[in-house]
């Protein structure tokens, strides 16, 4: 299989800009709280290190690995918990940072488990959504961009563990060798 990314679909520079008004925006929602924003290991770790150095206000941060594309292109049906949080969310004003929404399985996972642990609120901030893929109804309440169904890779997003470090988003094409 030979990869190519066919298109850059969003530059570092609106990435960027992007990143800094929802940080603004949160800080804006949160004034008087102390937010804990959950990053969910890896894709959105690049995301969610940018998004807090744009959040000026005191937070919390915690970490959480799911798995549920197991090295490929497409989803697999489950959702498997690789890494949970090291701290307890219960009576917490919790944001999830993800990198992508896409058919919202993952996301819907985490909400219901999440829930069960008693957090005073939670929220969610993603850098980007595919609504064309959406087969479970997911509320985002910080939206990066909006993206066609496509395959992205770049800022923390991947393929197979590569591409993390590409500084744009990009559509990934895949072709047979």
């Amino acid at each position: 299989m030979k990869e190519k990314i066919e298109k850059i679909l969003l530059k570092d520079v609106e990435i960027k800009k992007r990143v800094k008004e929802l940080g603004e925006e949160i800080s804006k929602d949160y004034k008087n709280t102390l937010p804990h924003l959950i990053c969910i290991l890896k894709g959105a770790s690049i995301f969610h290190s940018d998004l807090i150095r744009n959040i000026t206000i005191p937070l919390t941060i915690d970490y959480l690995s799911v798995s549920s594309y197991n090295g490929g292109t497409q989803y697999t049906g489950r959702v498997h918990l690789v890494k949970d949080l090291d701290n307890p969310i219960k009576g917490r004003d919790v944001i999830i940072v993800e990198d992508i929404i896409d058919t919202g399985h993952t996301i819907d996972y985490l909400f219901k488990l999440f829930d069960l642990r008693k957090p005073k609120s939670i929220k969610l901030c993603s850098l980007l959504s595919k609504p064309s893929r959406r087969e479970i109804d997911v509320k985002i309440d910080y939206l990066g961009f909006e993206i066609p169904d496509a395959f992205v890779v770049g800022y923390g997003l991947d393929y197979d563990e590569r591409y993390r470090n590409f500084p744009n988003i990009g559509i990934l094409s895949l072709e047979e060798d």
